[in-house]
Protein backbone atom coordinates (compact mmCIF):
# COMPACT_ATOMS: atom_id res chain seq x y z
CA UNK A 1 0.00 0.00 0.00
CA UNK A 2 1.34 3.32 -0.70
CA UNK A 3 1.98 5.94 1.57
CA UNK A 4 -0.45 8.32 0.99
CA UNK A 5 -2.96 5.94 -0.69
CA UNK A 6 -6.21 5.40 1.25
CA UNK A 7 -5.56 1.74 -0.35
CA UNK A 8 -8.30 -0.75 -0.90
CA UNK A 9 -9.59 -3.39 1.76
CA UNK A 10 -11.25 -6.66 1.90
CA UNK A 11 -12.79 -8.17 5.00
CA UNK A 12 -13.40 -11.75 5.49
CA UNK A 13 -15.82 -12.47 8.29
CA UNK A 14 -15.67 -15.88 10.01
CA UNK A 15 -18.01 -17.44 12.55
CA UNK A 16 -20.93 -16.00 14.19
CA UNK A 17 -23.60 -12.91 13.21
CA UNK A 18 -22.13 -11.50 16.13
CA UNK A 19 -18.43 -11.57 14.54
CA UNK A 20 -20.34 -10.29 11.17
CA UNK A 21 -21.56 -7.20 12.63
CA UNK A 22 -17.53 -6.58 14.18
CA UNK A 23 -16.76 -6.98 10.31
CA UNK A 24 -19.19 -4.86 9.71
CA UNK A 25 -18.50 -1.85 11.97
CA UNK A 26 -14.72 -2.16 10.77
CA UNK A 27 -15.66 -1.66 7.23
CA UNK A 28 -17.59 1.19 7.79
CA UNK A 29 -14.53 2.89 10.29
CA UNK A 30 -12.32 1.84 7.32
CA UNK A 31 -14.44 3.27 4.90
CA UNK A 32 -14.78 7.15 6.53
CA UNK A 33 -11.36 6.64 6.51
CA UNK A 34 -10.91 7.08 3.29
CA UNK A 35 -10.09 3.09 2.56
CA UNK A 36 -12.16 1.54 -0.38
CA UNK A 37 -14.00 -1.77 0.16
CA UNK A 38 -13.46 -4.11 -2.74
CA UNK A 39 -15.32 -7.84 -2.87
CA UNK A 40 -12.25 -9.18 -4.82
CA UNK A 41 -9.05 -10.61 -1.93
CA UNK A 42 -7.29 -9.95 -5.12
CA UNK A 43 -8.09 -6.36 -5.25
CA UNK A 44 -6.61 -5.75 -2.19
CA UNK A 45 -4.20 -3.56 -0.51
CA UNK A 46 -5.84 -5.01 3.03
CA UNK A 47 -7.29 -8.14 3.64
CA UNK A 48 -8.72 -8.42 7.44
CA UNK A 49 -9.46 -12.02 8.34
CA UNK A 50 -12.12 -11.06 11.17
CA UNK A 51 -11.72 -15.20 12.84
CA UNK A 52 -13.48 -17.56 15.35
CA UNK A 53 -11.83 -19.05 18.02
CA UNK A 54 -14.84 -20.75 20.16
CA UNK A 55 -14.39 -24.30 18.91
CA UNK A 56 -11.47 -26.51 17.66
CA UNK A 57 -13.38 -26.16 13.86
CA UNK A 58 -13.78 -22.88 13.91
CA UNK A 59 -9.97 -22.01 14.60
CA UNK A 60 -8.63 -25.08 12.46
CA UNK A 61 -11.10 -23.17 9.40
CA UNK A 62 -9.66 -19.81 10.39
CA UNK A 63 -6.29 -20.87 10.68
CA UNK A 64 -6.43 -22.87 7.07
CA UNK A 65 -7.96 -19.47 5.46
CA UNK A 66 -4.64 -17.34 6.99
CA UNK A 67 -2.49 -19.95 5.90
CA UNK A 68 -3.78 -19.13 2.66
CA UNK A 69 -3.24 -15.96 2.14
CA UNK A 70 -0.20 -16.30 3.79
CA UNK A 71 1.37 -18.55 1.33
CA UNK A 72 -0.37 -15.93 -1.38
CA UNK A 73 1.92 -13.11 0.08
CA UNK A 74 4.63 -15.00 0.39
CA UNK A 75 4.94 -16.01 -3.72
CA UNK A 76 2.86 -13.60 -5.35
CA UNK A 77 2.63 -10.34 -3.08
CA UNK A 78 4.85 -8.96 -0.99
CA UNK A 79 3.17 -6.02 -0.47
CA UNK A 80 -0.04 -7.73 0.92
CA UNK A 81 -0.84 -6.16 4.18
CA UNK A 82 -2.62 -8.90 6.18
CA UNK A 83 -4.82 -8.74 9.47
CA UNK A 84 -6.17 -11.29 11.48
CA UNK A 85 -8.79 -10.22 13.83
CA UNK A 86 -11.44 -11.48 16.49
CA UNK A 87 -11.68 -14.19 18.54
CA UNK A 88 -8.72 -16.58 17.72
CA UNK A 89 -6.48 -13.19 17.47
CA UNK A 90 -7.36 -12.66 20.51
CA UNK A 91 -6.79 -15.99 22.18
CA UNK A 92 -3.63 -16.84 20.46
CA UNK A 93 -2.16 -13.50 18.55
CA UNK A 94 0.81 -13.61 20.70
CA UNK A 95 1.78 -16.95 19.67
CA UNK A 96 0.84 -16.87 16.03
CA UNK A 97 2.59 -13.91 15.89
CA UNK A 98 5.57 -16.08 15.84
CA UNK A 99 4.30 -18.84 14.19
CA UNK A 100 2.76 -16.70 10.71
CA UNK A 101 5.50 -14.10 9.88
CA UNK A 102 3.56 -13.24 6.56
CA UNK A 103 0.72 -11.40 9.07
CA UNK A 104 1.29 -8.04 9.39
CA UNK A 105 -1.09 -7.14 12.75
CA UNK A 106 -3.36 -9.13 14.67
CA UNK A 107 -5.85 -7.12 16.48
CA UNK A 108 -7.86 -8.97 19.22
CA UNK A 109 -11.93 -8.20 19.92
CA UNK A 110 -11.31 -5.12 21.92
CA UNK A 111 -9.54 -3.40 18.56
CA UNK A 112 -12.60 -3.25 16.95
CA UNK A 113 -13.31 0.46 17.19
CA UNK A 114 -9.63 1.11 16.83
CA UNK A 115 -9.06 -0.61 13.34
CA UNK A 116 -8.57 2.78 11.36
CA UNK A 117 -5.83 3.54 13.40
CA UNK A 118 -4.13 0.51 13.19
CA UNK A 119 -4.51 0.80 9.47
CA UNK A 120 -3.18 3.49 8.95
CA UNK A 121 -0.36 2.67 10.63
CA UNK A 122 0.02 -0.10 8.55
CA UNK A 123 1.46 2.94 5.90
CA UNK A 124 4.51 3.30 7.48
CA UNK A 125 7.64 2.97 5.32
CA UNK A 126 8.20 -0.13 7.76
CA UNK A 127 5.36 -1.00 10.19
CA UNK A 128 6.03 -2.99 13.04
CA UNK A 129 4.68 -6.08 13.21
CA UNK A 130 2.08 -6.39 16.09
CA UNK A 131 -0.33 -8.13 18.25
CA UNK A 132 -2.70 -5.59 19.54
CA UNK A 133 -4.53 -7.77 22.52
CA UNK A 134 -6.03 -5.19 24.62
CA UNK A 135 -9.15 -5.92 27.17
CA UNK A 136 -12.02 -6.94 25.26
CA UNK A 137 -14.28 -4.25 26.18
CA UNK A 138 -15.49 -2.47 22.98
CA UNK A 139 -19.33 -2.24 22.71
CA UNK A 140 -20.66 -0.98 19.98
CA UNK A 141 -23.23 1.74 18.78
CA UNK A 142 -25.66 3.27 16.70
CA UNK A 143 -22.97 6.34 15.78
CA UNK A 144 -20.49 3.37 14.07
CA UNK A 145 -21.63 2.83 10.46
CA UNK A 146 -21.89 -0.26 9.03
CA UNK A 147 -21.03 -2.09 6.00
CA UNK A 148 -24.04 -3.90 4.90
CA UNK A 149 -24.72 -6.31 2.11
CA UNK A 150 -26.37 -4.24 -0.37
CA UNK A 151 -28.53 -7.11 -1.43
CA UNK A 152 -29.85 -7.99 1.74
CA UNK A 153 -33.00 -6.90 3.56
CA UNK A 154 -31.88 -8.53 7.12
CA UNK A 155 -29.76 -7.74 9.48
CA UNK A 156 -28.66 -8.27 12.47
CA UNK A 157 -28.64 -6.01 15.49
CA UNK A 158 -26.41 -6.82 18.53
CA UNK A 159 -28.22 -5.21 21.43
CA UNK A 160 -24.86 -6.53 24.01
CA UNK A 161 -21.48 -8.40 23.62
CA UNK A 162 -19.69 -10.06 26.08
CA UNK A 163 -20.85 -13.32 28.42
CA UNK A 164 -20.84 -13.71 32.25
CA UNK A 165 -22.77 -17.02 32.16
CA UNK A 166 -19.17 -18.78 32.38
CA UNK A 167 -20.34 -22.38 30.89
CA UNK A 168 -17.57 -24.79 31.56
CA UNK A 169 -16.79 -25.50 27.93
CA UNK A 170 -16.59 -22.14 26.88
CA UNK A 171 -14.09 -19.58 26.63
CA UNK A 172 -16.12 -16.85 24.99
CA UNK A 173 -15.85 -15.03 28.40
CA UNK A 174 -12.25 -14.54 28.21
CA UNK A 175 -12.22 -13.73 24.52
CA UNK A 176 -15.12 -11.04 24.34
CA UNK A 177 -15.12 -10.12 28.05
CA UNK A 178 -18.09 -9.88 30.73
CA UNK A 179 -21.39 -9.51 29.40
CA UNK A 180 -22.33 -5.79 28.78
CA UNK A 181 -25.70 -4.16 27.37
CA UNK A 182 -26.11 -1.07 24.80
CA UNK A 183 -28.72 1.55 25.98
CA UNK A 184 -32.40 1.03 24.94
CA UNK A 185 -32.11 4.54 23.20
CA UNK A 186 -29.23 3.78 21.32
CA UNK A 187 -30.55 0.37 20.13
CA UNK A 188 -33.85 2.35 19.04
CA UNK A 189 -31.84 4.72 17.05
CA UNK A 190 -29.68 1.78 15.12
CA UNK A 191 -32.79 -0.25 14.40
CA UNK A 192 -34.52 3.09 13.07
CA UNK A 193 -31.17 3.35 10.65
CA UNK A 194 -31.55 -0.42 9.66
CA UNK A 195 -35.35 0.35 8.92
CA UNK A 196 -34.72 3.80 6.79
CA UNK A 197 -31.86 1.20 4.81
CA UNK A 198 -34.75 -0.85 3.42
CA UNK A 199 -33.98 -3.45 6.06
CA UNK A 200 -37.23 -6.15 6.72
CA UNK A 201 -35.92 -7.98 9.29
CA UNK A 202 -33.84 -7.49 12.32
CA UNK A 203 -32.21 -10.11 14.24
CA UNK A 204 -31.89 -9.48 17.46
CA UNK A 205 -28.19 -11.10 18.65
CA UNK A 206 -26.08 -11.29 22.05
CA UNK A 207 -23.65 -13.43 23.23
CA UNK A 208 -27.09 -14.42 25.65
CA UNK A 209 -29.82 -12.15 24.70
CA UNK A 210 -32.38 -12.64 27.45
CA UNK A 211 -29.83 -11.12 30.43
CA UNK A 212 -30.40 -8.03 28.46
CA UNK A 213 -30.24 -4.91 30.94
CA UNK A 214 -29.18 -6.62 34.15
CA UNK A 215 -26.10 -5.38 34.45
CA UNK A 216 -27.43 -1.57 34.10
CA UNK A 217 -28.38 0.73 36.68
CA UNK A 218 -31.60 1.13 35.80
CA UNK A 219 -32.38 -2.43 34.45
CA UNK A 220 -33.98 -1.80 31.28
CA UNK A 221 -36.08 -5.35 30.08
CA UNK A 222 -35.93 -7.13 27.32
CA UNK A 223 -39.83 -7.60 27.40
CA UNK A 224 -39.96 -3.57 26.73
CA UNK A 225 -37.20 -3.15 24.15
CA UNK A 226 -38.64 -5.96 22.03
CA UNK A 227 -42.01 -3.62 22.43
CA UNK A 228 -40.31 -0.47 21.36
CA UNK A 229 -38.77 -1.92 18.36
CA UNK A 230 -42.20 -3.81 17.00
CA UNK A 231 -43.65 -0.31 17.24
CA UNK A 232 -41.27 0.99 14.66
CA UNK A 233 -42.90 1.83 11.47
CA UNK A 234 -41.38 -0.36 8.70
CA UNK A 235 -40.13 -3.24 10.49
CA UNK A 236 -41.63 -6.12 9.00
CA UNK A 237 -40.01 -8.87 10.81
CA UNK A 238 -38.61 -9.01 14.40
CA UNK A 239 -36.56 -11.85 15.45
CA UNK A 240 -34.67 -13.07 18.48
CA UNK A 241 -31.77 -15.20 18.94
CA UNK A 242 -29.42 -16.59 21.85
CA UNK A 243 -32.10 -17.19 24.32
CA UNK A 244 -30.49 -18.70 27.31
CA UNK A 245 -33.23 -21.18 29.65
CA UNK A 246 -31.81 -20.06 32.32
CA UNK A 247 -33.09 -16.63 31.43
CA UNK A 248 -36.30 -16.55 29.66
CA UNK A 249 -38.76 -14.99 31.07
CA UNK A 250 -42.75 -15.06 30.80
CA UNK A 251 -42.63 -11.46 29.83
CA UNK A 252 -40.78 -11.91 26.75
CA UNK A 253 -43.00 -14.54 25.29
CA UNK A 254 -45.87 -12.48 26.07
CA UNK A 255 -44.35 -9.64 23.85
CA UNK A 256 -43.61 -11.98 21.41
CA UNK A 257 -47.23 -12.59 21.23
CA UNK A 258 -48.50 -9.47 21.82
CA UNK A 259 -47.08 -8.19 18.21
CA UNK A 260 -47.64 -9.42 15.05
CA UNK A 261 -43.95 -8.58 13.39
CA UNK A 262 -42.17 -10.18 16.16
CA UNK A 263 -41.79 -13.55 14.80
CA UNK A 264 -42.99 -16.53 16.93
CA UNK A 265 -39.26 -17.94 16.39
CA UNK A 266 -37.60 -19.14 19.46
CA UNK A 267 -33.78 -20.05 19.82
CA UNK A 268 -33.02 -21.67 23.07
CA UNK A 269 -29.92 -23.97 22.80
CA UNK A 270 -30.68 -25.96 25.70
CA UNK A 271 -26.92 -28.47 25.54
CA UNK A 272 -28.30 -31.24 27.34
CA UNK A 273 -31.53 -31.89 29.39
CA UNK A 274 -29.84 -34.49 31.89
CA UNK A 275 -29.11 -32.60 35.30
CA UNK A 276 -26.13 -33.89 36.01
CA UNK A 277 -25.03 -32.80 32.56
CA UNK A 278 -26.64 -29.06 33.18
CA UNK A 279 -24.87 -29.04 36.63
CA UNK A 280 -20.87 -29.94 35.21
CA UNK A 281 -21.78 -27.50 32.65
CA UNK A 282 -22.49 -24.70 34.95
CA UNK A 283 -25.94 -23.83 32.91
CA UNK A 284 -27.46 -22.81 35.76
CA UNK A 285 -31.03 -24.22 35.09
CA UNK A 286 -32.86 -27.81 35.45
CA UNK A 287 -34.28 -30.08 32.97
CA UNK A 288 -37.95 -29.43 34.75
CA UNK A 289 -37.69 -25.04 34.27
CA UNK A 290 -36.49 -26.22 30.80
CA UNK A 291 -39.46 -28.23 30.05
CA UNK A 292 -41.75 -25.92 31.65
CA UNK A 293 -40.22 -22.76 29.61
CA UNK A 294 -40.93 -24.86 26.53
CA UNK A 295 -44.86 -25.98 27.56
CA UNK A 296 -45.00 -21.49 28.68
CA UNK A 297 -43.98 -20.99 24.88
CA UNK A 298 -46.31 -23.43 23.36
CA UNK A 299 -49.24 -22.29 25.64
CA UNK A 300 -48.85 -18.86 24.65
CA UNK A 301 -47.78 -19.44 20.91
CA UNK A 302 -49.40 -22.81 19.79
CA UNK A 303 -47.36 -21.81 16.29
CA UNK A 304 -44.14 -20.86 17.95
CA UNK A 305 -41.04 -22.18 16.27
CA UNK A 306 -38.47 -23.79 18.63
CA UNK A 307 -34.52 -24.51 17.83
CA UNK A 308 -32.26 -25.50 19.74
CA UNK A 309 -28.55 -26.45 19.95
CA UNK A 310 -27.09 -29.46 21.84
CA UNK A 311 -23.59 -30.43 22.78
CA UNK A 312 -23.05 -34.50 22.91
CA UNK A 313 -19.92 -36.58 24.67
CA UNK A 314 -19.58 -33.58 27.52
CA UNK A 315 -17.92 -35.39 30.04
CA UNK A 316 -19.77 -37.57 32.19
CA UNK A 317 -22.17 -38.74 29.68
CA UNK A 318 -22.76 -41.60 30.23
CA UNK A 319 -24.80 -44.27 28.13
CA UNK A 320 -27.52 -43.80 30.11
CA UNK A 321 -27.40 -39.66 29.94
CA UNK A 322 -27.43 -39.69 26.43
CA UNK A 323 -30.86 -41.50 26.12
CA UNK A 324 -32.07 -39.40 28.65
CA UNK A 325 -31.47 -36.73 26.25
CA UNK A 326 -32.33 -38.25 22.67
CA UNK A 327 -35.44 -39.62 24.37
CA UNK A 328 -35.94 -35.44 25.12
CA UNK A 329 -35.73 -34.76 21.38
CA UNK A 330 -38.04 -37.44 20.37
CA UNK A 331 -40.91 -36.27 23.28
CA UNK A 332 -40.20 -32.41 22.73
CA UNK A 333 -39.99 -32.44 18.64
CA UNK A 334 -38.04 -29.13 18.66
CA UNK A 335 -38.82 -28.14 14.65
CA UNK A 336 -35.09 -26.68 14.29
CA UNK A 337 -31.92 -28.42 15.97
CA UNK A 338 -28.32 -28.17 15.90
CA UNK A 339 -25.80 -30.81 17.49
CA UNK A 340 -21.68 -30.00 18.13
CA UNK A 341 -19.50 -32.69 20.04
CA UNK A 342 -17.59 -31.81 23.10
CA UNK A 343 -15.22 -29.90 22.06
CA UNK A 344 -11.86 -29.58 25.08
CA UNK A 345 -11.24 -25.79 25.07
CA UNK A 346 -8.10 -25.22 27.03
CA UNK A 347 -8.74 -22.57 29.36
CA UNK A 348 -12.01 -23.84 30.20
CA UNK A 349 -13.07 -25.64 33.49
CA UNK A 350 -14.39 -28.58 31.59
CA UNK A 351 -10.80 -29.08 29.63
CA UNK A 352 -9.74 -30.54 33.28
CA UNK A 353 -13.02 -32.85 33.49
CA UNK A 354 -12.07 -36.78 33.01
CA UNK A 355 -13.37 -37.92 29.80
CA UNK A 356 -13.44 -41.74 27.87
CA UNK A 357 -15.88 -40.26 25.29
CA UNK A 358 -13.86 -41.07 21.93
CA UNK A 359 -14.45 -38.70 18.97
CA UNK A 360 -15.96 -41.69 17.56
CA UNK A 361 -18.43 -42.26 19.62
CA UNK A 362 -19.33 -38.12 19.87
CA UNK A 363 -20.04 -38.31 16.49
CA UNK A 364 -21.63 -41.46 16.46
CA UNK A 365 -23.66 -39.94 18.75
CA UNK A 366 -24.21 -36.82 16.77
CA UNK A 367 -25.60 -38.69 13.99
CA UNK A 368 -27.93 -40.23 16.26
CA UNK A 369 -29.69 -36.75 17.56
CA UNK A 370 -29.91 -35.60 13.87
CA UNK A 371 -31.07 -38.30 12.87
CA UNK A 372 -34.29 -38.65 14.58
CA UNK A 373 -34.00 -34.65 14.10
CA UNK A 374 -34.55 -35.41 10.18
CA UNK A 375 -37.19 -37.28 10.57
CA UNK A 376 -39.43 -34.83 12.97
CA UNK A 377 -38.70 -31.65 11.16
CA UNK A 378 -40.32 -33.45 7.95
CA UNK A 379 -43.26 -34.27 9.75
CA UNK A 380 -43.72 -30.84 10.97
CA UNK A 381 -42.87 -29.61 8.27
CA UNK A 382 -45.77 -31.47 5.92
CA UNK A 383 -48.11 -30.18 8.74
CA UNK A 384 -47.19 -27.09 6.68
CA UNK A 385 -48.61 -28.24 3.27
CA UNK A 386 -51.73 -26.42 2.69
CA UNK A 387 -50.93 -23.21 4.47
CA UNK A 388 -50.18 -19.42 3.81
CA UNK A 389 -46.55 -18.63 4.61
CA UNK A 390 -45.02 -15.13 4.65
CA UNK A 391 -41.84 -15.63 2.42
CA UNK A 392 -39.02 -13.00 2.22
CA UNK A 393 -37.71 -13.89 -0.97
CA UNK A 394 -33.44 -13.66 -0.46
CA UNK A 395 -32.25 -14.07 -4.08
CA UNK A 396 -32.88 -16.57 -7.39
CA UNK A 397 -32.92 -20.47 -6.73
CA UNK A 398 -31.16 -22.69 -9.09
CA UNK A 399 -34.01 -25.72 -7.92
CA UNK A 400 -35.50 -26.85 -11.05
CA UNK A 401 -38.98 -25.38 -11.04
CA UNK A 402 -39.05 -22.65 -8.48
CA UNK A 403 -37.39 -19.22 -9.39
CA UNK A 404 -36.94 -17.61 -6.21
CA UNK A 405 -35.42 -18.82 -2.47
CA UNK A 406 -36.19 -17.25 0.68
CA UNK A 407 -37.46 -17.65 3.72
CA UNK A 408 -40.50 -17.99 6.08
CA UNK A 409 -41.44 -16.39 9.55
CA UNK A 410 -39.82 -20.42 11.08
CA UNK A 411 -36.70 -20.20 9.26
CA UNK A 412 -33.86 -18.16 10.78
CA UNK A 413 -30.68 -17.58 8.11
CA UNK A 414 -27.68 -19.73 7.94
CA UNK A 415 -29.05 -22.11 10.53
CA UNK A 416 -32.34 -23.50 9.33
CA UNK A 417 -33.98 -24.50 6.45
CA UNK A 418 -34.99 -22.41 3.34
CA UNK A 419 -38.24 -21.86 1.22
CA UNK A 420 -38.01 -22.24 -2.21
CA UNK A 421 -41.01 -19.91 -4.30
CA UNK A 422 -42.55 -20.57 -7.57
CA UNK A 423 -44.47 -17.46 -9.18
CA UNK A 424 -43.92 -14.23 -11.74
CA UNK A 425 -43.41 -11.00 -11.26
CA UNK A 426 -40.95 -11.88 -7.84
CA UNK A 427 -38.83 -9.16 -6.84
CA UNK A 428 -35.67 -9.89 -4.31
CA UNK A 429 -36.37 -8.37 -0.96
CA UNK A 430 -40.02 -8.53 -0.94
CA UNK A 431 -41.90 -10.16 1.40
CA UNK A 432 -44.99 -12.45 -0.53
CA UNK A 433 -47.32 -14.50 0.27
CA UNK A 434 -47.05 -18.30 -0.46
CA UNK A 435 -49.03 -21.34 -0.39
CA UNK A 436 -46.73 -24.29 0.67
CA UNK A 437 -47.47 -26.83 -1.68
CA UNK A 438 -44.37 -29.72 -0.53
CA UNK A 439 -42.29 -30.13 1.95
CA UNK A 440 -38.93 -32.21 2.82
CA UNK A 441 -36.51 -32.93 5.80
CA UNK A 442 -35.93 -28.79 6.27
CA UNK A 443 -37.09 -27.17 3.26
CA UNK A 444 -40.51 -26.10 2.06
CA UNK A 445 -41.82 -25.32 -1.33
CA UNK A 446 -45.08 -23.12 -1.92
CA UNK A 447 -46.12 -21.04 -4.82
CA UNK A 448 -46.94 -16.59 -4.77
CA UNK A 449 -50.61 -16.21 -3.79
CA UNK A 450 -49.85 -12.37 -4.00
Amino acid sequence: MKKNHPGKLHIISLGCSKNLIDSEVMGGLAHAAGMTLVEDPQNADVVIVNTCGFIQAAKEEALEVILTLAHEKKKHRPDLKLVVAGCLAQRYGKDLLKEIPEVDLFIGTGEVGNVAGHLQNLKAENPHRAAVLSKPDFLMTAWHERILSSASSTAYLKISDGCSNCCTYCAIPSIRGKARSRRPNDILREAENLVARGIKEIIVIGQDTTVYGRELQDRPKLSRLLTDMASLSGLHWLRLLYAHPAHMATDVLEAMANHKNICRYIDLPVQHIDDTILAAMNRKVSSDRIKEIIRQARSIMPDVALRTSLIVGFPGETPKRFEHLIDFVRKIKFDHLGVFTFSREEGTNAAALPSRISEKEKERRRESIMSEQADISHTINRKLIGTIQEVLIEEKSDREGYAFVGRCRRQAPEIDGVTYAKGSSIKIGNIVKCEITEADHYDLFGKVIS
